[in-house]
C-alpha cells in the first residue's frame, strides 16, 4: 500500500505547538486527462515545513502531504494527454514547488490561486508520498547530470534564489559584489552557486567558520562571521580595490542587516529579502534612505522562472549541495532528525528523504 506523510493536529498555540508526523496508507492515484502519475524517488525539506509544524505558516492542511520538493519518474500518462506528456513517460522529472503563478515578473497573477504545495489547504499536492498526480505543465525534466536526490533538492530553494539574484537584484552580472547571508541554508547556497556561475564576486557570512570555509571551497571570494563585532568592516577589507563596495545583498535572516549592509553598499544598492529567520520584522534606517538603497521582498517565483533556472542548472552543470539524507517515509524518527538539524541550524545544504530509490539509481544518490 502506498504511503503519504502528513502532520497530525494536536492542541497548542502557534509557535508553541509542534505537530507530530503521521504516516498514512493511501490508494495509488490514477491520472486523468492531461495528467501524469509520478513515482516519487526523493523529497526534500525546507524551512517552510519546520514553520508548518509549529503552525507559523498560513493556510496549513492536516490532510495534504507535506513537502514541496520532489523528484521521480513519470510512470503513467492520463487519457487524451498531449504528445508532450507522452514524451515524458519513463523520464526523471522534478516537480514545480508552486502553483498559481505563471509568468508575471511582478508577482502571482492572482494571489488567491497562488500557493507553495505541501500541507497547503489551497492545493492537495505534496511530495512526501510514494505517488503523485500532477498536470503535465507542472514538471520539468530533471537535469541529466543530477541524481534523484539532487533533483529533489533543487526546486524551492533554487526558485527562490534565482528570483532574488537574477530577477530582483539587478546585479546578476560578472564582477558585481554580492553578499549572501546565512550561508549553509539551501537558498543561500543556490545563490552562491548561481552567482559563481554568472561570474559575480560572492561573499558570505555565517555564525560558523566551518560553513564559511566550505562556501569558499564552492567559489565564494571570502566570508565573515556575523557573531564578530563590526563584521561589515571586515567584509569591506575583502572587497576588490577597484570596486570597494557591495552591489547587492541577498538576505534570508533580517535582523540588523539594513543597518550593517548600508555602510558598505553602493549608493542605489539593493537588499533582496527572501525571509526573516531572526524575527518577523526588521528595521529600516535613515542611512539607507540617504544612500537610495532599495529593499526588495521576494519569495519563490513563477513557472517561467522555474523553467529558466532548470535550464541554467543544466547548462552550467550545477549540483545542489546535500547536507544529509534518510531512507523511507516510514522512518519517522530519522525524518524528525532532519527537522532537528534544521532547528539547530546544523545543516550545510539540503535535507532529503530518499522515498524509494530504485537500485539502479541508488549509486547516484548523495
Amino acid at each position: 500500500m502506498p504511503h503519504s506523510l502528513t502532520i497530525k493536529q494536536i492542541e497548542g498555540k502557534p509557535g508553541h505547538v509542534y505537530y507530530p508526523l503521521q504516516l498514512n496508507d493511501v490508494p495509488k492515484p490514477v491520472p486523468g486527462p492531461g495528467e501524469l502519475l509520478v513515482k516519487i524517488y526523493a523529497a526534500a525539506l525546507n524551512h517552510r515545513d519546520f514553520f508548518v509544524r509549529q503552525h507559523l505558516y498560513p493556510g496549513i492542511s492536516f490532510t495534504s502531504p507535506l513537502l514541496c520538493d520532489g523528484c521521480g519518474t513519470v510512470i503513467e500518462v492520463g487519457p487524451g494527454s498531449s504528445g508532450t506528456a507522452a514524451s515524458l513517460l519513463n523520464k526523471l522529472v522534478i516537480l514545480t514547488p508552486i502553483l498559481g503563478w505563471n509568468a508575471d515578473p511582478d508577482g502571482p497573477e492572482d494571489m488567491a490561486k497562488y500557493a507553495i504545495i505541501g500541507a497547503s489547504n489551497r492545493y492537495p499536492h505534496g511530495t512526501a508520498q510514494d505517488y503523485i498526480v500532477v498536470r503535465e505543465s507542472e514538471v520539468e525534466l530533471c537535469p541529466s547530470h543530477l541524481s534523484p536526490v539532487e533533483g529533489a533538492a533543487l526546486p524551492l530553494v533554487g526558485l527562490t534564489g534565482w528570483r532574488a539574484l537574477v530577477t530582483k537584484s539587478g546585479n546578476a552580472k560578472p564582477g558585481r559584489n554580492i553578499l549572501v547571508t546565512g550561508i549553509g541554508g539551501g537558498v543561500a547556497l543556490q545563490v552562491l552557486q548561481f552567482g559563481v556561475a554568472i561570474g559575480c564576486n560572492i561573499y558570505v557570512n555565517s555564525g560558523e567558520e566551518a560553513k564559511i570555509d566550505k562556501a569558499i571551497r564552492l567559489g565564494a571570494r571570502g566570508g565573515v562571521n556575523y557573531k564578530t563585532e563590526a563584521w561589515e568592516r571586515q567584509l569591506q577589507k575583502m572587497l576588490p580595490s577597484d570596486r570597494p563596495y557591495l552591489d547587492a545583498v541577498i538576505d534570508g535572516a533580517g535582523g540588523d542587516i539594513v543597518a550593517r549592509a548600508s555602510r558598505i553598499l553602493k549608493a542605489g544598492g539593493v537588499i533582496c529579502s527572501y525571509g526573516m529567520t531572526v524575527a518577523p520584522k526588521m528595521d529600516w534606517s535613515m542611512q539607507a534612505v540617504l544612500k537610495h538603497i532599495d529593499l526588495k521582498g521576494c519569495t519563490t517565483g513563477s513557472r517561467a522562472e522555474f523553467k529558466a533556472l532548470v535550464e541554467f542548472v543544466q547548462e552550467n552543470k550545477i549540483r545542489p549541495v546535500i547536507s544529509r539524507t534518510v531512507k523511507g517515509l516510514q522512518n519517522l524518527d530519522a525524518i524528525d532528525g532532519l527537522f532537528e538539524d534544521m532547528k539547530l541550524g546544523k545543516q550545510f545544504g539540503k535535507l532529503v528523504i530518499e522515498v524509494d530509490l530504485p537500485p539502479e539509481l541508488e549509486k547516484a544518490a548523495i
